[in-house]
């Protein structure tokens, strides 16, 4: 324990952050860090508690609580308040990889399982990761070795993203010879293409490709498994091949009219904004005045987003830089309470109300929160030209399903009203991979068309076939996916060997 008095010293305190006002005119990261001395302060609140929830990982009530990956919270903590940021980054890679991704983009699981947060702010953990993987970056400390020795086995990963990098970095560690195949032209997945710049700056991920290329893994690019090249032919030419394409369906929305001109999916939205945007070499005013878009200029239209999670705001600050005129978000679910209830207790993770930087800007430019909840579409309606010009929508209210039991989410009756939009995207989650990706490799899908596997495993259907991340759990965080892609990287190591030191 760092400074035993620290939780009691010391208040939380975080990077600034730019207005919204100002972080409105680009698409840089607007979250500043603090200096390290105050950083170290933020290290002595933490209380080394007996039982660490912090790193636990465990499921509570089926959501994750405390971090996946383990990592030593409690002990990295400690050498941030002694200022011993070095000592803090070997202590925090004997569990992540890849922190400069999760310091960034995870919802901070650790914090919201924090002992300190019971009563007062949990411990800035977050932040704390950051400091202490951008200290290692600019003090030299950040390698990828090329291996002193190699197996000679070969092994395939299908996908760039989190789940695919964290295995590649483990495996070729290990001395095996990694490939991996991405279907786009960059590496990186939904880090790149499904997050935006100011959350993560694509940047981030060119400056880890390079270490990792570097230490010799072969990045492919262009290349589609299951439509460019066959996953048998895969397997003639590799040990090992593990799947990490993703979640890469996207759920639609049944709703007349959808044939509109006007309607498109999050993913592929944001996708288009992040190439562009890269392609202009990180040109912010660029981007907003030319607007070189597929699905034409965003600026001075009325945009709805479907869907109040993560991805829904992510577009909704999104779209607000493109200078949209208005943007609501529609939610179907109720909205949450803005403090736990009495089924929600500690150390679960909480089911509360939050307002993320997209909605914080709809705020301040808009003067209200765009969401509206218990509301979807019913109805697209489209002008003479088959372009959209409005949308119906329809409240919804929570009755119990009678043969299941469980609570389902059902249109209220005479409710429907029509709203004014221009462009409407879809940010409703996704079914699960492209079911090409499984089908090429002849691998048993699972009752929700995940690539099926026995359980706590990673071998699919299909021998010498793996799988992790979202092909394999389903739509979920970054830092479950690095954490499936180290643990799939654990048992192709013992499948080659028949032992792994990882």
């Amino acid at each position: 324990m760092g400074k035993t008095t620290g939780f009691m010293d010391y208040e939380r305190m975080d990077g600034c952050v730019k207005s919204p006002a100002e972080r409105l005119q680009d698409f840089n990261e607007f979250h500043d860090a603090l200096k390290l001395t105050e950083q170290q302060k933020q290290g002595g609140r933490c209380m080394a508690c007996g039982v660490p929830f912090c790193q636990s990982g465990e499921k509570l009530a089926g959501m994750i609580s405390g971090c996946p990956l383990h990592n030593l919270v409690p002990e990295t903590n400690e050498l941030v308040y002694r200022g011993n940021f070095e000592q803090a980054y070997y202590r925090l890679s004997t569990t992540h990889g890849l922190p400069e991704f999760t310091s960034r983009v995870c919802p901070a699981l650790c914090e919201n399982a924090c002992t300190c947060g019971l009563h007062t702010e949990p411990v800035s953990t977050k932040e704390n990761e950051k400091a202490i993987i951008e200290y290692a970056f600019a003090n030299g400390l950040v390698k990828e070795e090329v291996p002193k020795s190699r197996t000679g086995k070969k092994i395939a990963i299908v996908g760039s993203g989190p789940a695919g990098l964290a295995a590649a970095q483990l495996l070729n560690r290990r001395g095996h010879l990694v490939t991996v195949f991405e279907k786009n032209d960059r590496a990186g997945g939904l880090l790149r293409y499904g997050i935006p710049n100011m959350k993560l700056d694509k940047r981030i991920i060119d400056r880890r490709i390079a270490l990792l290329e570097n230490a010799g893994v072969t990045f492919r690019y262009e290349l589609n498994v299951g439509k460019d090249i066959t996953g048998d032919e895969l397997l003639e030419q590799f040990d090992r091949v593990i799947l990490c394409g993703g979640a890469g369906n996207p759920r639609d929305l049944k709703a007349d009219g959808r044939e509109t001109k006007g309607i498109y999916f999050a993913v592929d939205f944001l996708s288009e904004v992040s190439r562009k945007l890269m392609d202009l070499d990180y040109d912010s005013k660029e981007l907003i005045e030319k607007q070189p878009f597929s699905f034409g200029k965003v600026a001075g239209k009325k945009v709805i987003v479907v869907g109040g999670g993560d991805t829904g705001n992510d577009c909704v600050g999104t779209v607000l830089r493109l200078q949209a005129a208005h943007v609501i978000q529609l939610e179907m679910m109720p909205k949450p309470a803005e403090e736990r209830t009495a089924n929600n207790p500690w150390p679960e993770w909480p089911k509360v109300l939050k307002t993320d930087y997209g909605q914080e800007e709809a705020i301040a430019l808009q003067g209200e929160d765009p969401r509206i909840y218990q509301t979807t579409i019913k109805a697209f309606v489209p002008n003479k030209q088959g372009k959209l010009k409005a949308v119906q929508t329809v409240s919804l209210k929570s009755v119990k399903d009678k043969k299941t039991g469980r609570m389902k989410m059902e249109e209220v009756a005479g409710s429907e009203q029509e709203l004014k939009a221009d462009l409407v995207l879809i940010a409703a989650g996704f079914l699960g991979p492209q079911a090409y990706t499984l089908d090429t490799f002849h691998v048993e899908p699972d009752g929700r068309s995940n690539a099926k596997t026995d359980p706590d495993a990673f071998e699919t259907s299909t021998k010498r076939v793996f799988t992790a991340g979202d092909m394999h759990s389903g739509q979920s965080l970054v830092v479950r996916a690095i954490a499936e892609g180290r643990a799939v990287a654990k048992a192709v190591d013992e499948s080659l060997m028949g032992y792994s030191n990882l």
